[in-house]
């Protein structure tokens, strides 16, 4: 099992957060632009798991190289079931640089837009004290 998806799974932000590349970008399924930094990814994925229920990884893919993952999920989000990828790619040191999601079905993904459209004050608030420490 890969050290991400164990963190995720046990609910491990400080886990996750330390597997984030300072330059990481976060490139959301609901959002236009992508978001970079460490800071703000770590907040976007303590909010996914807030507004996440029942979360599963249910498959693993792996480049032979070991640089890229795909992570296949199922979530249920306002009462929606979502299922989805995390897509990563990990920089030289081993530390994740790229992120992007995908979800599906466009009901779930709205659901999933309008309850992390609830979370982002808190996110960014998140965000900020993160960056200024």
């Amino acid at each position: 099992m890969h050290p991400f998806r164990k963190a995720v799974e046990d609910r491990d932000t400080a886990a996750v957060e330390a597997l984030l590349a300072e330059d990481v970008v976060f490139t959301s399924p609901v959002a236009f632009k992508p978001y970079p930094g460490k800071a703000i990814t770590a907040a976007i994925l303590r909010g996914v798991l807030r507004v996440f229920e029942d979360f599963t990884y249910v498959r693993e893919i792996a480049d032979p190289g070991g640089r890229d993952h795909a992570l296949v999920f199922t979530a249920t989000v306002g009462g929606k079931r979502i299922q989805g990828c995390d897509f990563l790619h990990f920089d030289e040191d081993g530390k994740i640089d790229d992120f992007t999601v995908m979800v599906r079905p466009l009901s779930a993904a709205q659901a999933l837009a309008e309850a992390m459209g609830a979370q982002f004050e808190r996110i960014a608030q998140e965000a900020g004290e993160a960056a200024g420490a």
